[in-house]
């Protein structure tokens, strides 16, 4: 099997995963408390890509966690974590609005992106026939509790 093929399944099982309806509200909590502590700070601008590149992170975690017990993907995930402050730090962000479909476009190839990379390690890592230890997941499936 292919890389390609990999990150194909994974981006499957992607449009599967759920977040359960009781993480809604304390994640807008949340959310509105770091905005405002954005602002207290005056980088109110940073907010955005911040809270882009949690909820992706959070995501491929979520999605991943059937490797949780490889140290390359932990060192992989801290790797890719690190990437994405030198990027958020180094590129002057606007204030001006940006449209929600481009914000999910950028975060759909950051997500796309980060899958084949951490598939590509894998590979790498655990060898052409190994899977990572994924397994084929049916139905839609839910954030864990």
């Amino acid at each position: 099997m292919s890389i390609a093929s990999d990150v194909r399944g994974d981006i499957k099982a992607a449009k599967k995963l759920r977040l359960p309806r009781r993480a809604i509200l304390p994640g807008i909590a949340v959310g509105s408390f770091c905005a405002w502590l954005f602002d207290r700070f005056g980088i109110l601008n940073l907010f955005l890509p911040v809270w882009n590149c949690v909820a992706v992170l959070g995501f491929m975690l979520a999605l991943q966690r059937n490797i949780w017990s490889r140290a390359w993907f932990w060192v992989a995930m801290t790797s890719i974590a690190a990437l994405h402050v030198a990027v958020i730090l180094y590129i002057p962000w606007g204030t001006r609005w940006v449209p929600a479909l481009a914000i999910a476009g950028i975060d759909s190839i950051d997500l796309c992106a980060t899958l084949w990379l951490l598939d590509a390690v894998g590979r790498f890592v655990d060898g052409p026939g190994a899977t990572g230890g994924r397994k084929e997941r049916s139905g839609r499936e839910r954030l864990p509790r």
